[in-house]
């Protein structure tokens, strides 16, 4: 699949980030590099172990990830889990993880998919 089939498979903001970093090489380079990144793993963890500030931290890197790679749905889901646990531990964050996780897995599976 194209890089702009995994934007469209993905709900995602092909033609704004592609301006933004002003070449579809650089945009594949970065999404191909965000399946490498820990925080999702660091989420979960955090969660299970109620560790507010570490599950803050990672759903804020997630949606700071998502924004700048146009991962609009991934990026709406994490923005709201990081709003619950900016605070402190919120039992609704664990909740939305169902929601996160299914973003999540459709924006990974959609990367995974794009040709080398």
């Amino acid at each position: 699949m194209t890089l702009q089939e995994c934007y469209a498979a993905i709900g995602g903001d092909y033609d704004g980030v592609v301006s933004r970093l002003r070449s579809e090489r650089l945009v594949k380079k970065f999404v191909l590099k965000f399946v490498d990144d820990k925080s999702y793993e660091l989420l979960c963890q955090s969660l299970q172990t109620k560790n507010a500030p570490e599950a803050f931290r990672a759903a804020h890197t997630i949606k700071g990830m998502c924004q700048n790679l146009g991962f609009s749905k991934l990026q709406d889901s994490s923005t709201r889990m990081a709003e619950l646990l900016r605070s402190d531990w919120n039992d609704a964050a664990v909740d939305l993880l169902g929601e996160l996780t299914a973003d999540y897995q459709q924006t990974v599976d959609a990367i995974r998919g794009v040709d080398a």
